[in-house]
């Protein structure tokens, strides 16, 4: 049990920390269904900021606020995972795109536009655009999927335990093949993932940096979702 200090150090770190907490969980819920609740991300991601108060370890030299982030974010992300809200069609819809992007650019040797990646498809544009909305109202593949094994990987590590070295090799080999495949995405779309997972803006900020419409950026965002998960496909 924690002793009184202990306990006074605790509400000390959750006030001081909590605006780290709310701010990742309101990120992350950018891409869920309006079903999940806010109040439950925070909830566990205050868990997860207890949880590296207790293992951090100022020696391994990251600051508390990284390892902290790290850890709040993973937890958050667990308690999403722990209950599947997406139906089986949207996953499955969600490989036929990737797979279809990945026929067309394996057939052009180029980025596959909107048009050839429906005709592929055999659905409109708009039935197109109506997977991708689904898509990215699901948490089927997002950025924070492809990396949240090595942010856990890094929590563990910076806690004091060391991964297997063949673990590393392969984790840095992996975030080597991603860095690249964002590289040769349109530009558009890779503008999107760095003003939404490095500026952390919205869809609505973007679709104003933009001049295009929130649902637009959704599409954009799930469309380069995919087609990295198509250039991915050998690292599954």
């Amino acid at each position: 049990m924690y002793n009184q200090l202990e306990y006074r150090s605790g509400q000390e770190l959750v006030a001081q920390y909590a605006p780290l907490v709310t701010r990742i969980a309101r990120h992350l819920m950018a891409r869920l269904p309006s079903s999940v609740v806010l109040e439950d991300l925070v909830q566990a991601g205050m868990l997860g900021l207890l949880e590296a108060w207790s293992k951090y370890d100022a020696g391994k030299g990251a600051s508390f606020e990284t390892y902290a982030g790290i850890r709040i974010r993973g937890a958050i992300i667990d308690e999403v995972r722990r209950g599947d809200w997406t139906p089986r069609s949207v996953h499955r819809n969600g490989r036929r795109v990737s797979e279809a992007i990945a026929r067309v650019e394996a057939r052009t040797g180029r980025d596959a536009s909107d048009s050839e990646v429906a005709t592929e498809l055999g659905v409109s544009i708009d039935t197109y655009h109506g997977l991708l909305k689904d898509s990215a109202e699901s948490r089927l593949f997002s950025l924070d999927e492809l990396t949240e094994e090595s942010e856990h990987a890094a929590g563990v590590q910076l806690a004091g335990a060391e991964p297997e070295p063949g673990a590393q090799i392969q984790e840095r080999a992996f975030q080597g093949a991603l860095a690249r495949a964002i590289e040769t995405l349109p530009e558009r779309e890779k503008l999107v993932l760095a003003l939404y997972y490095d500026e952390e803006l919205n869809l609505k900020e973007i679709g104003q940096v933009l001049g295009v419409t929130e649902s637009r950026v959704s599409q954009i965002h799930s469309q380069a979702a995919a087609r990295l998960r198509a250039r991915l496909k050998d690292w599954k």
